[in-house]
C-alpha cells in the first residue's frame, strides 16, 4: 500500500499545513474606507463600498451597473406617482430579527434625519410618502412622476426599524447599531484603519467564500503596493499609474483593469463673490471672472486631455466630454471631442478683459481616486500657459469634502461617478439650481443656475416614456456642457492587483471591491 498512499497522505498534510487561516481569510488593502458605519451618513463611494458588506440595498446593480434584485425581488409602477416593491421573504438581520417592509419604510424616513457630511437625500428626493401594504409589499408615493426611483434605491441601505430615529453615529461606529442583512456581520472598525467583518451564515444570498474579511485602509499608494508585495494583504485597489506597467510585467503579480464610471470634473464657482478672492498683481479683480463663459471656455480649451491620459495617467483613462461615460442613459452624441487650442483660449481670455490673466486658488482631492493629485498639478501647469497663476492644492477627502460642502472654494476638482447609470442622478445633483423642495442641486457647490437647463431637465424627470426622457436628458446635457457648468477632464480606469494565481476577481465599473464577489482561484 504503502508508498503511494503514504506519499498522498504526506501531501495532504502538507497542504493543510500550508493553507490554514488564509484559506478562509481575505485581507484587502484599500485607498479609502468608510467615514462612519452608519449607512445613511455619507454618499461617498468608499462609504457605500464598505458598508454594503454589512447592509443590503433595496435594489442592487451588477458589475456593469444594470439593475438586479436586492432586498426587493421586483418593482413596478402602479400609476404615475406610485411604485410598488415586492420584498424577499425569509431574510433575517444579523441579530435574528426578521426583515419586513417596515424596515424599508423606516430606512427611507430616517435618511433626512441624519446629519452627516454628504446628505443621502439625493436618493430619496422623489419620495413623498411610504405605505406598508403587508410584510413584504411596500408602496412609495412620489413627488410627481419618478421613473428613476428604482435606480435611486440602489443606494438605499436598510437598517432595522428597531434602530430608532434617535440612533447616533457613535452607536453605529461602536457596533451597537451596526446590524444589517448583508453577507457579513460587523466585528470592529478603526477610523482610517481596519474594518473587520465576519461571515453571516444565515445570509439569504450565496454564501461568501471568506469566513473573515479585513479591509485595511492604506491611503499611501507606495505603502499599499508594498503591503501586497510583502504578503500583508491579498488584494489592493487603485494601483497607481506609475506602478502599473511594472506590476503588469511582474510574473508574481496579477493585475485587473476596468473602465470606471468616475470622471474628474472641474467646478468653477460662479457666485457674485468668489469664496477665495481672484487677484491680479496682488489686488482683487473686479467681479468674478468665472461668471464669464469666455473665461470658462478658455479654461476648457487650455486642457490637453490626451496629455492627461497618456502622460499623466500613463494610459489609464480616456478623455471626457460630458459628465457621464458613453452608453449611459442621457449621454449625448451631439457633444464632440473637447479640442485643445491654447491660442484660442488666450484670445477668449483677452476678449473677456484678462489679457494678463489672474491668480486663482484651485483645490482638489488627493486620495479620492487614482491620479487626482497629479491631474490637479498638471492642470495648474496647463493653465499657466494662459498666463494664469494657479495655486493648486490637493487635500485629503476628510478635509476637502466638508469644506466643499460649506462652499469655501473658488474652483475645485474631484471625481463623480454616475452610480445609478442614468443622467437624473448626476445632472440633478451637480448642475440643477439648488432646490431643497424638489431635492435637486444637492451637490451644486458653484452657484450655477440656468433656467433653460432646469426646465428641460425637469421635464425629463417627469417623462415616463424612456425614449422621450432620454432625449430630454441629452438636450439638458448639451445645455450644461456648452455652458461649462462643470468642465469634465478624464474618465478614469481602475487597476487592482493580487499575487498571481490566488484570486478569481472580476473588476466592476463602479470601482467597488466586494469581498463576497471574490473567490479563491
Amino acid at each position: 500500500m504503502t508508498r503511494t498512499l503514504l506519499k498522498s497522505a504526506v501531501a495532504a498534510v502538507a497542504l493543510l499545513v500550508a493553507m490554514p487561516a488564509t484559506a478562509q481569510d481575505l485581507t484587502i488593502g484599500l485607498r479609502a474606507g468608510p467615514d462612519s458605519i452608519d449607512p445613511h451618513w455619507s454618499t461617498l463611494g468608499s462609504q457605500a463600498e464598505a458598508l454594503r458588506h454589512v447592509y443590503d440595498t433595496v435594489v442592487d446593480v451588477d458589475e456593469t451597473l444594470q439593475l438586479k434584485p436586492g432586498l426587493a425581488l421586483s418593482w413596478d409602477a402602479v400609476d404615475d406617482t406610485t411604485w410598488e416593491f415586492k420584498l424577499r421573504e425569509g431574510v433575517t438581520f444579523h441579530d435574528g430579527t426578521p426583515f419586513t417592509a417596515e424596515d424599508v419604510k423606516f430606512s427611507i424616513e430616517r435618511i433626512p434625519e441624519v446629519t452627516g457630511p454628504m446628505s443621502m437625500t439625493l436618493y430619496t428626493k422623489f419620495v413623498d410618502s411610504v405605505e406598508v401594504v403587508d410584510d413584504y409589499t411596500l408602496r412609495v408615493k412620489t413627488k410627481g412622476k419618478a421613473p428613476s426611483l428604482p435606480n435611486d434605491f440602489t443606494r438605499l441601505f436598510v437598517v432595522p426599524s428597531e434602530t430608532g430615529m434617535e440612533a447616533r453615529n457613535e452607536e453605529f461606529n461602536s457596533g451597537e447599531k451596526a446590524i444589517g442583512t448583508g453577507p457579513y456581520k460587523f466585528v470592529s472598525w478603526q477610523p482610517k484603519g481596519d474594518m473587520v467583518l465576519e461571515r453571516f451564515d444565515d445570509y439569504w444570498g450565496d454564501k461568501p467564500a471568506w469566513e473573515t474579511v479585513t479591509r485595511k485602509e492604506i491611503p499611501d499608494d507606495a505603502a499599499r503596493v508594498a503591503a501586497l508585495k510583502s504578503g500583508q494583504v491579498d488584494l489592493i485597489n487603485y494601483v497607481p499609474a506609475t506602478d502599473y506597467l511594472s506590476m503588469k510585467n511582474d510574473s508574481d503579480l496579477e493585475t485587473f483593469v476596468a473602465d470606471s464610471i468616475y470622471i474628474l470634473n472641474i467646478a468653477p464657482n460662479v457666485k457674485d463673490e468668489e469664496p477665495q478672492p481672484i487677484t491680479l498683481n496682488g489686488e482683487p479683480v473686479d467681479g468674478n471672472p468665472l461668471q464669464d463663459l469666455r473665461v470658462r471656455k478658455a479654461l476648457d480649451l487650455a486642457i490637453n486631455r490626451d496629455v492627461l491620459v497618456n502622460i499623466v495617467l500613463e494610459g489609464l483613462g480616456t478623455p471626457a466630454n460630458q459628465l457621464m461615460p458613453e452608453g449611459f442613459f442621457g449621454y449625448s452624441d451631439a457633444l464632440g471631442v473637447r479640442p485643445y487650442d491654447i491660442e484660442q483660449a488666450k484670445a477668449l481670455l483677452a476678449e473677456a478683459g484678462y489679457p494678463d490673466g489672474f491668480e486663482i486658488d484651485f483645490t482638489c482631492t488627493n486620495n479620492r481616486v487614482p491620479g487626482d493629485a497629479v491631474v490637479c498639478e498638471a492642470l495648474a501647469q496647463m493653465w499657466s500657459r494662459l498666463g494664469l497663476k494657479v495655486n493648486a492644492q490637493a487635500l485629503n477627502g476628510t478635509v476637502f469634502f466638508p469644506a466643499a460642502a460649506r462652499e469655501e472654494y473658488t474652483m475645485t476638482m474631484s471625481a463623480w461617478g454616475t452610480l445609478t447609470g442614468e443622467a437624473a442622478y448626476t445632472y440633478g445633483a451637480l448642475v440643477h439650481t439648488k432646490d431643497a423642495e424638489k431635492g435637486f442641486g444637492n451637490f451644486n457647490r458653484t452657484g450655477y443656475s440656468n433656467a433653460e437647463f432646469d426646465t428641460v431637465f425637469g421635464e425629463g424627470t417627469q417623462t415616463l416614456d424612456a425614449d422621450a426622457r432620454e432625449k430630454l436628458y441629452e438636450d439638458a446635457s448639451v445645455i450644461a456642457m456648452e455652458d461649462r457648468a462643470l468642465i469634465p477632464t478624464v474618465i478614469l480606469q481602475s487597476v487592482w492587483a493580487s499575487k498571481a494565481g490566488t484570486l478569481d476577481f472580476a473588476p466592476r465599473t463602479d470601482q467597488e471591491t466586494r469581498a463576497y464577489e471574490i473567490t479563491p482561484e
